[in-house]
């Protein structure tokens, strides 16, 4: 049930999608770079759950960080981009969220000072559009605050043309999944 696409750019960069077939909505975005040796570098999450190390590991064994603290996560609409902040306990009221368009960024603020966060949005970024503080809304439910910024008209139909080019494409293997080593 899921199309995975991955690109390699020229400047050593790659990026791997995964959409959804029956509803192509997005479901993560990773990138990875070169490091200064020329290996792989780790994957960073941009769209989708952060991925959690590996169980068994030697730093998860010594120390880890408490399962009650904030996760920020990005998980995407058809129409907009959506920021989900999981383990925040307090009302709506608490919360304020906002643009900082010097900056680039948008700001997450508690008035009791418990919570305060800054993230970009890479895909205005990319297309060089400006942020547009009345696009911008939150709500709070289950302990959880949801950000939602709606799409801009030029990233709606960026996306649309490359549904269109995605749908050519033909699986590289099929989803076999069948790995020959000699």
């Amino acid at each position: 049930g899921k199309r995975k696409i991955h690109y390699l750019f020229e400047d050593g960069k790659e990026m791997a999608e995964e959409y959804d077939m029956k509803t192509s909505q997005l479901m993560s975005r990773k990138w990875r770079e070169k490091n200064t040796l020329g290996g792989s570098g780790k994957w960073q999450v941009e769209v989708g759950e952060p991925t959690s190390p590996l169980l068994g590991a030697l730093e998860s064994e010594l120390i880890k960080e408490s399962s009650s603290n904030p996760v920020f996560m990005r998980k995407d609409t058809l129409t907009s981009f959506q920021w989900r902040i999981r383990n925040l306990p307090y009302p709506k009221e608490v919360y304020s969220v906002s643009v900082e368009k010097e900056q680039r960024c948008c700001v997450i603020r508690t008035i009791n000072k418990k919570y305060y966060k800054k993230f970009s949005i890479p895909d205005l970024d990319r297309y060089q559009l400006p942020l547009d503080a009345a696009a911008l809304s939150f709500t709070h439910a289950n302990n959880t605050l949801i950000i939602t910024y709606q799409k801009p008209k030029e990233i709606l139909a960026a996306e649309e043309q490359l549904q269109k080019e995605l749908k050519k494409i033909k699986a590289a293997n099929n989803g076999d999944g069948d790995c020959k080593t000699q």
